[in-house]
């Protein structure tokens, strides 16, 4: 069912920085915001010439091009190359799976996942650099491989819940990822004031 994916994660994201992260974190509140917005926007639909495009992945796309104005112009410069790379891998995965379907092996929502993983995993060193690119890229793609179908008079809607799906799924791997990147340091502080707390009860 497409859309699965997407509410599940979303909902467990929006539910992690509700009630558990501390409410001091600066993207806590904005990131909260964004994702409550997406997933109302998720069945809103509609026309810009002779595209028909989904409320949802336009938005995120907007939301990411603001986050990506704050920067300075050299990562801002960066950030856009990264997000035309992860678009140009989204659409060739696409034309692929058109003219030569039998190469997926497996779900289409995980092999486009994974590869745009490790694709940002390449590109960018954060997490928050990671998922702009993802969810931006990936837009990107969607209205240029829209354009590209509209050239052979085949309709396309742009942002459907596939994108959303991929985009979803792509975000808890790199999500994980960042966990297992950051879990030494936690690990680290966690002992660290265990020790303190050790030495000032003996």
């Amino acid at each position: 069912m497409e859309g699965e994916i997407f509410y599940w994660v979303f909902w467990g994201f929006w539910i992690y920085l509700t009630f558990i992260l501390e409410k001091q974190n600066p993207y806590r509140l904005k990131l909260a915001v964004i994702i409550l917005m997406a997933l109302i926007l998720s069945t809103v639909q509609f026309t810009i010439g002779e595209f028909e495009v989904q409320a949802s992945g336009l938005f995120m796309l907007g939301s990411c091009y603001l986050f990506m104005s704050q920067e300075k112009r050299g990562a801002l410069i960066y950030f856009f190359i990264c997000s035309f790379t992860v678009s140009i891998a989204y659409v060739t995965f696409h034309l692929f799976e058109i003219f030569d379907p039998i190469w997926i092996i497996f779900k289409k929502e995980w092999m486009m996942g994974i590869t745009l993983w490790y694709l940002a995993l390449l590109l960018q060193k954060t997490l928050k650099g990671r998922l702009l690119i993802i969810f931006a890229g990936a837009m990107q793609g969607e209205i240029l491989y829209a354009f590209i179908l509209n050239k052979f008079q085949f309709p396309y809607l742009i942002g459907t819940f596939a994108y959303l799906d991929v985009c979803s799924l792509t975000a808890l791997l790199l999500t994980g990822w960042s966990a297992l990147e950051n879990i030494g340091s936690i690990l680290q502080n966690h002992f660290h004031f265990f020790e303190k707390g050790k030495q000032k009860s003996s």
